[in-house]
Parts: C-alpha cells; structure tokens; sequence
C-alpha cells in the first residue's frame, strides 16, 4: 500500500481502460466499431457510456459493438447500453451489437430484453455490413 492507498481502490485509465473493461476503438470504412474486452459493471459503466457515444461521428450510420471478449455484464452495464440505444436513436442512428450466440452475456441482453430492442448479431462482421447497409 502506498500513500494514495491500496492499488485496488484506484481507477485505472490507460488507452481507453478503465478497472476492469478495456473499449478499443476503430472504423470499418464508415462504421465505428467498439470493443469492449473485460467486465462492464457499476465501476466504470459512466466512463465506458462516454467513450462509445464519442466514437460515433454525426455521418455514421451507428455504431457496432462488440461483446464478444465482455466476460460480464451487470444491471449497470444493460442500462447504459438501453441508454446508447436511445441517444443513436435520437440521432437517427442505430446500435448493433455483436456477440456470440452461446454465454452469459448474450442470455443477460436476451433475458432484459435488450435483444427486442436493439439487434443483436452472431459476429461484428454481420453488424458492420448492416449498418453498411443503411447508408
């Protein structure tokens, strides 16, 4: 323990990480693409909520998100991304989100019905071709 604390009471943010979520950003052509690798929970949803809604430019079509290296998703993690989907909305800009049809993840958007309002995808490759797709 040092004298700011103990290593685990700090919030990290190192190239887009935070606690326990790291978001990698980048663009297919038109189409933004975030990945989020790790855990999405209360810690650090506000952080992550900033970062994808940066990503989207006001000419893209949405964004595509890919889950598919999210190991965990709490009730915090759901809001914010029924909370993305309403603020692309507003935008005339739609969420997609990639992951894989087997786990947890993709049980825990199906089960808050998240998957009825947002489109959920097997692979980000079928994501970035749909929003392809609107322009």
């Amino acid at each position: 323990m040092d004298a700011e604390g103990p290593a685990w009471e700090k919030p990290r943010y190192m190239n887009g990480m935070t606690g326990l979520v790291q978001v990698v950003e980048r663009h297919d052509g038109t189409v933004p693409v975030c990945e989020l690798k790790g855990e999405l929970d209360a810690s650090n949803v506000e952080h992550v909520l900033e970062r994808l809604t940066s990503c989207v430019g006001n000419d893209a079509p949405g964004l595509a998100l890919d889950l598919a290296a999210t190991s965990y998703l709490d009730s915090a993690g759901v809001r914010i991304l029924f909370e993305l989907a309403r603020r692309l909305r507003a935008r005339r800009q739609e969420l997609r989100i990639a992951v894989p049809n087997s786990g947890i993840v993709r049980r825990v958007l199906v089960l808050t019905a998240l998957g009825d309002i947002v489109p959920l995808d097997d692979n980000v490759d079928a994501s970035v071709a749909a929003l392809r797709a609107r322009v």
